[in-house]
Order: structure tokens, then C-alpha cells, then sequence
């Protein structure tokens, strides 16, 4: 038997804001999650993302604290377009999310940013360069 990746889970200060955020993303969150304290939604292509409040963290890990310095786990969309990706970007930013890295050219051959979730991760959009690389 061999374990499989089934499930990437993210712990949230604010759980109806980043349910907001990843709805913005096309991510299908039932109406009223919001006042869970868990959150599941199947992936396109398989998997789930799940989502904790710090109560539930702490409820499993009394000695458990929010993370603090730089991502060590990343999540990353991938867009139609790198029109997409601009506007992406800009509807986030413009709802009020904070833009980390603006839409540009990427030297490995695609359309590349990265914005904030509410709880700070960064999320990368992406897509194809239109020259093909």
C-alpha cells in the first residue's frame, strides 16, 4: 500500500474571507460554509481543499500557532490566458487582496502572478505564454 496526496489543508484566521477569496477563484464553496469550523471541496482532476480556523488547529494541537516567515507551501492556478492572469490579478487586487508580484512575462515561457490570500499565502497565477515557450 501506498499513501497518496488526497487532501491540502489551510488554516485560517478569517475562514468566511478566504472562503471569499478562493470562491473568487472559481473554487465551488457551498453557500453557508462559512459557519463551519471545517471546510472540504473536491479539486478539478481529484483531490480536496480543506479548511481549519485556528480554534480547530488549536482543538488538535493545544501547543499549535500560526506560522510566521516566508511560504513554505505555495498554491497556484492555472489560467486560460495570459489575459487571464491580468485579470485574474486584477479583480483580486481590485476586491481588495493584496497583489505580491503584478502580472509579468515570465523568462521560463509563461504569464506569471501572485497575490495574497487573507491569511497571507501566496497564490501564483498562471498561464502559457502567448509566444509558446
Amino acid at each position: 500500500m501506498t499513501p497518496r496526496l488526497d487532501a491540502i489543508g489551510i488554516v485560517t484566521a478569517d475562514l468566511p474571507a478566504s472562503l471569499a477569496f478562493y470562491r473568487r477563484l472559481g473554487l465551488d464553496i457551498p453557500a453557508g460554509a462559512e459557519s463551519a469550523p471545517h471546510v472540504e471541496v473536491p479539486l478539478p482532476g481529484g483531490g480536496r481543499l480543506m479548511w481549519d480556523t485556528e480554534d480547530i488547529a488549536r482543538s488538535l494541537d493545544p501547543g499549535w500557532q500560526p506560522p510566521s516567515g516566508e511560504d513554505r507551501l505555495g498554491l497556484a492556478f492555472l489560467c486560460d490566458s495570459p489575459a487571464e492572469v491580468d485579470a485574474v490579478y486584477g479583480e483580486l487586487t481590485g476586491a481588495g487582496h493584496q497583489g505580491h508580484l503584478k502580472p509579468w512575462d515570465a523568462e521560463w515561457g509563461q504569464r506569471y502572478a501572485v497575490v495574497l490570500d487573507p491569511d497571507g499565502c501566496a497564490v501564483s497565477l498562471f498561464a502559457p505564454s502567448d509566444s509558446g515557450h
